[in-house]
């Protein structure tokens, strides 16, 4: 497999534009359920591409989501979570997610990016690790990167709650967002 460079010792893919495999790509996010209990779901459709560059601090990272892809183990709550009260999935199908800065330190890096979630576009940072690469059984190139970061929901709109009678809320305005993906790098083109 080709690399785009070392850093750190740790050979990074290869420049170019590389696309998210969508059977092995995930979005999962965890909130709290009575401010105590991690409540779990994924998206599990998400496309999107990488584009290595060179230097590291060029790459680019376009992902779109289908918001109805939700799961969170629950029927009840997926249906709540596509409806007006949250994801509006509707009116917003997609959630999109576009990268503006990306600062490298050996395999992990801090990505700066946009977040647009039912109309709403906000500020978001990840941080990245790029956990390797290698060639599948058919002979494709393949990174894989995971990417974690905190959001507060309500900065996208996504406002509905229940106050509890004890007091506190029904579910956290805190989400931890965990990103796992695998890109598959296009073969060249015969015409070229």
């Amino acid at each position: 497999m080709s690399t785009a460079a070392a850093v750190d010792q740790i050979d990074l893919p290869a420049t170019g534009t590389w696309t998210i495999d969508p059977g092995h790509a995930e979005v999962g996010f965890i909130g709290r359920h009575f401010g105590l209990t991690k409540v779990r779901g994924r998206f599990t459709g998400v496309e999107g591409t990488v584009t290595v560059r060179e230097p590291l601090d060029l790459s680019e990272v376009h992902v779109v989501i289908d918001m109805a892809s939700v799961s969170s183990g629950s029927q009840t709550r997926d249906d709540h979570l596509r409806s007006e009260d949250f994801f509006d999935v509707a009116n917003h199908p997609q959630a999109v997610f576009r990268s503006t800065g990306v600062t490298t330190t050996g395999a992990v890096a801090q990505m700066t990016g946009e977040l647009t979630i039912k109309g709403v576009t906000r500020p978001l940072t990840l941080e990245a690790e790029y956990l390797g690469h290698a060639t599948d059984p058919w002979g494709a190139e393949r990174a894989v990167f995971s990417a974690a970061g905190t959001i507060n929901r309500e900065d996208w709109g996504l406002t509905w709650n229940m106050a509890l009678e004890a007091g506190g809320l029904l579910v956290s305005k805190e989400i931890r967002l965990e990103i796992e993906v695998e890109l598959v790098r296009p073969e060249p083109s015969e015409e070229s």
